[in-house]
Formats: structure tokens, sequence, C-alpha cells
């Protein structure tokens, strides 16, 4: 038997990103964002209001970068998720971690975060179906503790993943399948 359940954002996992971007003043600016997916190859999409600094600073500055939150910074992302950038002037201060400029963006990469994907920003859009920040990759980057044999290893990443039904954080990080291939027995 079924149960019903309240309406909540109801897909799991969903990916814990951590969004970089420049404010006015030059400092380093990170949200947690957990609405964001790969609209198509290369091309990023970020549920995000207009409210939030890092869309003001996105706007301003033409580019933002797209990180992976991974188990040893839980406490950091999460942290950018719970204080604004409106509110606190150099959130990413307090958090201890460190960031160096993109190659090929206007926008910070923070050191600790595993995969770091460099964005141009395309548009906002909002409309009755959505909304948020439309964003071209331009540059994909990974700390090489996480590469074996010139690939990413996603055990080694330990990526986080958010879970909406009770507001936790689940390490994403044990293979169980091959794609494009399991599914091939039952044909």
């Amino acid at each position: 038997m079924r149960v019903k359940l309240n309406l909540t954002e109801g897909i799991f996992p969903m990916p814990v990103l951590m969004i970089g971007t420049y404010n006015e003043d030059g400092s380093v600016n990170v949200m947690n964002a957990a609405w964001g997916t790969m609209q198509e190859r290369g091309r990023v999409a970020l549920n995000l209001t207009e409210t939030h600094k890092t869309v003001k600073n996105i706007k301003a500055k033409g580019a933002f970068t797209v990180s992976i939150a991974d188990a040893d910074h839980v406490v950091e992302a999460d942290y950018f998720g719970v204080e604004s950038g409106n509110n606190v002037a150099d959130k990413f201060a307090k958090s201890g971690l460190t960031a160096e400029k993109a190659e090929f963006v206007d926008a910070p990469v923070i050191k600790e975060f595993p995969i770091c994907l460099e964005c141009e920003f395309i548009e906002y859009q909002d409309n009755e179906y959505g909304l948020g920040v439309i964003g071209q990759v331009v540059n994909i980057t990974a700390d090489e503790k996480v590469m074996v044999d010139g690939k990413i290893d996603m055990s080694l990443v330990n990526a986080i993943a958010f879970d909406p039904y009770t507001h936790g954080y689940y390490r994403v990080s044990e293979r169980v399948g091959e794609s494009f291939k399991d599914g091939l027995k039952l044909k």
C-alpha cells in the first residue's frame, strides 16, 4: 500500500551545489543551491529567486561557478545555505575555506570543493513554469586527488545530496551499476 505525503520538492537525491560569485567589492560570495541541474550538455539551470545576493552578483559580473559539495565540508556547505549574503557582507570569510579566480570567468573557484564548473551567464528566466539562472559551462576543473587514470572517480569526490523529505544530507559514493549497459540484459 502507498502512503500519501505532503507536497514537497519530492525528488531525491537533489544535488548540493555551491554557487560562487564575486560581490561588488571583490569579496567572495557562495550560496548553497539544491535546485540545480544540467539543462543540456554544457548548460546549467539553477532555480534561484532574484532576491538572492548571488543572482544579483551573477547579473552584474556575467559569470558564476558551480561546485559539487562534499562530505568533508558539509558544515560549510550548509552554512552557505542558512546565511544570506544580503545579511552578512563577507560570509565566505567565516567559512575558513579558500578561493582563487576561475581561469575563464569572473568568478571564484572554491579550492576545497572537488569539482568546479565555470559558467558564463546566459539569462535569467522568470515565468509561470519556473525561474532561475541559465549558464553556459566554459570550463570544468577537478582536484587531482579525485582523479584516477585521468578520469574523475566519484567515490573519491564524496559528493553529498540533499533529502527534501527529512532535510538531511547523504553521502553519494557507492557505485551500484553500469549505465547504458546493465539494462541491456533485459533487451
